[in-house]
């Protein structure tokens, strides 16, 4: 099976903060045969990392910490992440948490203060209309891949 999966978890530093996110969990999926596809949205939308943090707001558009609107950015990777999906011929996406632009279910509440609330972001939600099954990291359940 082709899993499109977020490039952090698979140890690359793209994340705003320059960081990466290793999931070894995510890694043995690839050890169990299938294959990862990793994208990274924000990058593929043309953002820089690092970069200034950025959250959803309530109209929907995605605002930097420091003020700046970054939504065509979010929805020009997203609509490249899809184009690699299909590219792939993935079913299964396997995203960040939380992130405005790969979080399932939940994002922060674009007050930059932790708060959590219902949402997706903005790959998330495109991958999951477009009929993926999409998930974040802490809801997978690496058994039913395995």
């Amino acid at each position: 099976m082709n899993i499109l999966v977020s490039h952090c978890f698979l140890g690359e530093p793209c994340r705003y903060d320059g960081a990466s996110r290793l999931d070894r969990q995510i890694i043995e999926l690839h050890r169990a045969g299938h294959n990862l596809i990793p994208v990274c949205p924000e990058m593929l939308g043309g953002l820089d990392v690092p970069r200034s943090p950025a959250e959803i707001q309530p109209d929907g558009r995605i605002i930097t910490r420091d003020g700046q609107d970054v939504t065509a950015a979010y929805k020009s990777g997203a609509e490249r992440a899809l184009e690699i999906a299909r590219e792939n011929n993935c079913t299964v996406a396997i995203l960040k948490a939380r992130s405005p632009s790969c979080g399932c279910g939940e994002i922060y509440d674009g007050s930059f203060t932790h708060t959590v609330t219902s949402g997706w972001g903005v790959t998330a939600r495109l991958l999951a209309e477009a009929g993926m099954e999409v998930m974040d990291e802490e809801h997978l359940q690496a058994g039913l891949y395995l």
